[in-house]
């Protein structure tokens, strides 16, 4: 079983070259503060609470990147467990302090299982 630990983080796509706009409006509107750094895929991160809003650009596509992703307690122990269940497993960029991949549900909907490491 998997053992789900919260939410961490939730990626959301906008429309090719809005990245400025989307910037402005997540710090200027919103009132978001931006976690600076060199984020996979051109994605700018932003503090929510006590999760994550990353909001990268995208051309549309039926496989879509957006997903929630889930902290977990043992990622090695969710990869077998759903492999085990003939699910297709992904990975994407690293990400410094985290160890993480990606798997689709049935209907194409993506998610994200981490684990904090160092």
């Amino acid at each position: 079983m998997i053992q789900f630990k919260r939410l961490d983080h939730v990626l959301i796509c906008i429309p090719e070259g809005a990245t400025v706009e989307a910037r402005t409006f997540y710090t200027d509107v919103v009132g978001l503060t931006e976690i600076p750094g060199n984020h996979p895929g051109g994605a700018i991160w932003f503090q929510m609470g006590d999760i994550e809003l990353h909001v990268r650009e995208e051309a549309g596509t039926s496989f879509s990147k957006r997903h929630p992703a889930f902290e977990v307690g043992n990622l090695a122990e969710a990869k077998e467990m759903l492999q085990q269940k003939n699910l297709d497993i992904e990975y994407s960029s690293d990400i410094d302090g985290r160890d993480r991949f990606f798997f689709r549900d049935p209907f194409g909907n993506r998610f994200e299982l981490l684990q904090f490491i160092g």
